[in-house]
Parts: C-alpha cells; structure tokens; sequence
C-alpha cells in the first residue's frame, strides 16, 4: 500500500461470510456490503458466462480504479474455482475523481459493479451445482482515513447443457455496469500526445464542439493527479494539457487511459507520445485491452 496523509486502520477488517445459495446474499464490508453475483441462472458447458463482484458503499466511502491515483488500492481476490472454470480480466467502469486539498485518487462510490468473464470447459460435465469462490482484499476509505479488509465470497452455480437465460435478479446491474464502461475511441476521431518539458498535451480532433473533459491515467506517477487539467475548446475537438508528475523520472512511449466527457460519456485511449504531437488516426485505438485488468 503506497503512503498518504490519511489514517490508515489496521485493527478493523471486515466480517468474512460465505454464502451457500445460487443467489448469494450480500456480505458486509467495512461500511458497505459486497456481493458476488452471475449474469445467468445457469452456466453451459464451452461457453462464456459473466459474474459480477457488486459493491454497496455507505455515503462518504468509496472504494478505488486500477490506478486508485495518490493513495489507495483496488480491490484485489484470489478466485477459487473447480476444474474446467477460468476468470478474466475485469473490466473497470470509468472512475471518478475523488478529490482532498492535497492528493486527488480515482475510484468509485454509492454503488458499484466491476464484471469480469468467466470461460466454462466444455469437458465440464452438466449436473451437480458447481461453486465459485472469491477470496477479496479491500480498502474502504473515507476523506479522513482507510479501513482494509477482507471477505470470502461463495456462489453455486447450476451447470445445464442448455443456454442458460439471464436472471431477472442481477440483470439490470450486469446493464447498468456496463453502461458504465468506456468505450471504443471513434475510428473517425483523430488524436495526439506531444511530450512537452513539464506537460502531456492531448489534441483531439472528434468532429464537434467539446466543452469539458478528464483524463485519468493507467499508469500511476505519469501525471501530477492534483493538478488542473488544461482544457481549450478547439474548432472540431479541443486540446488537454496535463502536468506530468514529479515521480516521473524517464520519458513514457505510450499514454494509456481513460478520456472521460461525462459520467456516461468516456473512451480508452492508447497513443504513441511524440515530440512533434502530430495527429494520428485511432483506427486502431479500439483494440486497447487496458479497460480489463485482472484483479489479482
């Protein structure tokens, strides 16, 4: 866990409970609850299904994004799985900025769902339920301090040779989680980062007026989070400039992130940084698998 000016609490940790129905119940978390959840009522053998880790946050805690920014970590679980079952990377939903007088993280709040694929072996044999463990490590914080923890996750799940239907208990979450997530950059949209002494400068060309956007960086120690954004309204796009950070000892080939115009609004994006900031096609911008990182 990297430092901060925040209080951290090792002595509280969150109850363990492991739940034993195909709907699991809700577990509590230090000032939340978390659930493991499944999109289907059932899973088929040689196909893909997807499961959902579900967070319910009290107000004024939150959670954090891959890069969880000045302080902080993301939540992290060891999958326990039978034979014939394998967990992908999860996909993040685009985060928000979580903002003190000093040190500004990246993270999540109120309510929450990170998703990942689950691949089933078709030599899985249909019959007896099948159970999904996921062993969770946590930090909660709040603006005045962190409380880690821990939790043990269970859910059973049927194995049918059939295609399973989505279950009306979980669906809307599973649609809301990924109404959540960026996008695919516009093949139209021509983008650039020029490399300049103190700044990464974002030029964007999308074909429309811009009024507002937040870059948030994969990599940590890039950009100095706490500091303004630049952003200038461009005829057709709009030019971002943002100060790199001080830990950042040597030049970067790539910026990696997340382009966010609103909440529901944001895309990957994955450019070569130049010197020169020439504008670049971002035809191939869409394939940037960086949205989905394993939580291990």
């Amino acid at each position: 866990m990297r430092g901060s000016n925040r209080y951290i609490s090792f002595c509280a940790l969150a109850l363990l409970l492991r739940a034993t129905t195909t709907h699991a119940a809700s577990t509590p978390i230090t000032h939340g609850t978390l659930e493991l959840i499944a999109e289907n009522q059932w899973i088929e053998p040689g196909h893909e299904v997807y499961l959902g880790l579900h967070f319910q946050l009290e107000n004024g805690w939150h959670i954090y994004w891959v890069n969880p920014g000045d302080s902080g970590e993301p939540p992290r679980v060891d999958w326990q799985l039978p034979s014939g079952l394998t967990v992908g990377a999860t996909e993040w939903p685009t985060p928000h900025r979580l903002e003190s007088p000093s040190i500004v993280d990246f993270g999540y709040e109120s309510v929450v769902t990170l998703i990942m694929p689950m691949h089933v072996d078709r030599s899985l044999a249909a019959g007896q339920p099948i159970r999904v463990g996921a062993a969770m490590k946590l930090l909660v914080c709040s603006h005045e301090m962190c409380i880690p923890g821990k939790a043990q996750l269970s859910l059973a799940l049927p194995v049918k040779s059939q295609p399973p239907p989505l279950d009306p208990r979980t669906a809307d979450l599973f649609v809301a989680a990924r109404k959540s997530l960026p996008l695919a950059t516009p093949k139209s949209w021509k983008l650039s980062v020029a490399d300049t002494k103190d700044s990464f400068v974002i030029t964007a060309k999308v074909g429309h007026q811009t009024r507002h956007a937040v870059f948030f960086p994969l990599a940590e120690s890039q950009i100095a989070n706490a500091a303004p954004q630049n952003f200038v309204p461009l005829p057709g796009g709009f030019r971002l400039t943002l100060r790199k950070s001080d830990q950042l000892l040597k030049p970067i080939q790539r910026l990696q992130g997340v382009l966010a115009f609103s909440a529901d609004r944001a895309y990957l994006i994955d450019l070569p940084v130049g010197k020169s900031g020439a504008a670049s096609n971002s035809s191939d911008i869409g394939s940037a698998q960086f949205g989905s990182v394993q939580l291990q």
